[in-house]
């Protein structure tokens, strides 16, 4: 059977593994997103919580996806929650990263300024401080949404949902007819989802970002 052959004959499955992949991604990455911005806003100002931030973030970007899950499911069980959980925790990091970098690279000149108008911290932290730093964070969140499109597929070994099953089920059955196929299929529409998740991110970006510090 060729591959488009074997395409045409599971498109309804494969299109509906697509859907639930990019839904899984979606949401995890819009729980990471609002988590970091939190944690960010939090410890942007504080030493000891820029150098408890950039730790988290550098050890725990070093722990391997496969290993974690296999954690959580020794925890959680199997199903979707150790992959939310896991695709969160991973989505979190480099969106953390991003925030910390772009709020403490505010020219405190103008924040300042901003104080000696009477406006409030939280009002300078709203009105100013994130609309500066908002192209560096979406820049943290597009890096997190690739990285979580891949080890999305790792779901699969918790029988979580996505496009990685049709993966792991073409390595098990390598040899055997159309693991190739189903391994390529997996392969390409992950990619396909990253290239459309990307680019719709983008589009967000020049959407929300302040039209006086776009580029």
């Amino acid at each position: 059977m060729t591959f488009i052959d074997f395409i045409r004959d599971r498109w309804s499955v494969l299109s509906f593994l697509a859907y639930q992949h990019m839904s899984l991604v979606v949401q995890t990455l819009v729980v990471a997103t609002l988590a970091a911005v939190l944690v960010g806003v939090l410890i942007y100002r504080s030493r000891w919580g820029l150098a408890f931030g950039n730790a988290l973030t550098s050890v725990g970007l070093t722990i391997p996806s496969y290993a974690l899950l296999g954690v959580l499911v020794g925890i959680v069980g199997i199903g979707v929650l150790p992959s939310v959980i896991m695709l969160v925790f991973f989505g979190f990091l480099p969106i953390l990263r991003n925030v910390v970098v772009g709020l403490t690279g505010v020219d405190r000149a103008l924040v300042e300024s901003a104080r000696g108008m009477g406006m409030s911290r939280l009002t300078t932290l709203v009105r100013l401080e994130i609309p500066l730093a908002w192209p560096v964070i979406m820049t943290g969140v597009r890096i997190s949404a690739q990285m979580l499109m891949g080890i999305a597929a790792i779901a699969a070994y918790a029988l979580g949902p996505g496009l990685g099953g049709y993966i792991f089920s073409g390595i098990s059955r390598t040899g055997g007819a159309n693991a190739t196929n189903s391994i390529v299929a997996g392969t390409v529409g992950i990619l396909i989802l990253a290239v459309v998740l990307d680019t719709v991110l983008n589009f967000v970006t020049r959407l929300t970002t302040p039209r006086g510090i776009l580029v």
